[in-house]
């Protein structure tokens, strides 16, 4: 059967489908990532297990480019983002004066949009480049000025993308060299997902109407903000010190066990565990497990997590109702931020926008300039079903 076939069976809809949040209907072609059941995410056919290791510049330029480059290619390129990365000093100032209470995650709201006024060219490719390469300085003061660590530090761009963001966080006490090695990788494994989840659709389906790339990416980080989506890492660090807590931070089998089914036979669930699409271990999750094994594999926290990665898995495996018992990238992600010195969760959100920024501006390149043609996707215009709304006539 042909791709338009295909899609066109897809494409059947019946009653029983709606207000079903779209799931199985599909809304564009993708060909910056995929998300197998069981093999996971892979960049343009490269498995994420294969790449997360990567320059990060090398997976924007893969996403961007649809082909690794060669040493010249990335030297090349990852000048052309150094020479983009200088932020205007009024988005600084703005920052500035924006209320502490506000979430990290408003605070990158504001400033993408305010960047978007002061410097967008109206050329997506061109702004989506520029994003990028400035979205180090604006995540690294968005830290520094919330949590009032001091005056912003010089951009080193020459650093490149994640080392320059920690060289600018300076993170009071943090390991620096922990801290560069955990968010390269997790840069990499968090910068695109397929084009159905809720962020990177939301940015295309506002891109579709022809708004600028800041505006629309204005829109995806507001996605992302929900709790149902960006904001899963958080809790499932939450979770993973409410284990702790509840086994006296013992890193004991038998404990932590004995947590996982007494909170399910309540009602509760296991944060982390399960995905949408995928029916194997989220291949992102083993990345990061081995990652903490290598640098913090004696902190607390962390060995909460393996554990629960054992036990965890063994319990849920006992319902059979349950298709996918198995950690993803969230389970631990925020327990390793933790450890490598950033450890308040309510930020976690802001480097996951830190880095989908990539892979959603890369998605809205390739559908106003590339999709058709280089026509572009049209504005998205989904039908809707009429209901409960009987005709009826005002009285005179």
């Amino acid at each position: 059967m042909s791709d338009a076939a295909a899609a066109k069976v897809l494409f059947e809809i019946t009653e029983d489908k709606v207000d079903t949040g779209l799931r199985g209907f599909p809304t564009s072609y993708v060909r910056t990532s995929a998300v197998d059941p069981d093999d996971g995410v892979s960049y343009v056919g490269y498995p994420i297990e294969d790449i997360a290791y990567i320059e990060p510049e090398a997976a924007v330029y893969l996403l961007f480019h649809k082909n690794l480059p060669n040493a010249d290619q990335l030297g090349a390129f990852k000048a052309d983002l150094a020479r983009r990365a200088t932020l205007d000093p009024r988005v600084v100032t703005m920052l500035g004066n924006l209320p502490k209470d506000g979430h990290p995650m408003e605070w990158l709201m504001a400033g993408l949009n305010y960047m978007g006024m002061l410097t967008k060219t109206g050329n997506f490719r061109e702004d989506g480049l520029n994003m990028i390469a400035r979205s180090s300085e604006l995540i690294a003061n968005i830290f520094r000025l919330r949590e009032g660590w001091g005056a912003p530090i010089a951009s080193k761009p020459e650093l490149g993308l994640v080392e320059n963001m920690v060289h600018m966080l300076g993170v009071p006490g943090g390991d620096t060299g922990k801290l560069t090695r955990l968010l390269r990788i997790y840069y990499v494994i968090h910068m695109d997902h397929g084009g159905g989840n809720l962020s990177t659709f939301t940015g295309k389906a506002i891109a579709s109407g022809l708004a600028d790339q800041y505006s629309s990416m204005v829109g995806a980080m507001a996605a992302l903000y929900g709790p149902l989506h960006g904001r899963a890492n958080q809790e499932c660090l939450e979770f993973v010190k409410k284990v702790s807590d509840a086994t006296g931070g013992r890193a004991d089998g038998d404990a932590v066990e004995a947590f996982v089914r007494k909170e399910l036979a309540s009602g509760g669930k296991l944060f982390g565990f399960g995905h949408a699409v995928l029916r194997a271990e989220d291949p992102r999750a083993r990345v990061q497990y081995k990652l903490g094994e290598e640098i913090c594999g004696d902190d607390p926290l962390f060995k909460i997590c393996a554990l629960l990665r054992e036990r965890g898995v063994k319990v849920l495996k006992e319902n059979v109702k349950i298709q996918n018992p198995y950690p993803n990238v969230d389970a631990v992600s925020g327990s390793l931020t933790n450890a490598c010195g950033l450890t308040d969760p309510e930020y976690y959100t802001v480097l996951f926008g830190f880095a989908r920024i990539a892979g959603i501006a890369a998605q809205i390149v390739d559908e106003r300039t590339v999709a058709r043609g280089g026509k572009g996707v049209p504005i998205y215009r989904p039908e809707d079903v009429v209901k409960d709304q009987p005709f009826r006539r005002l009285e005179q």
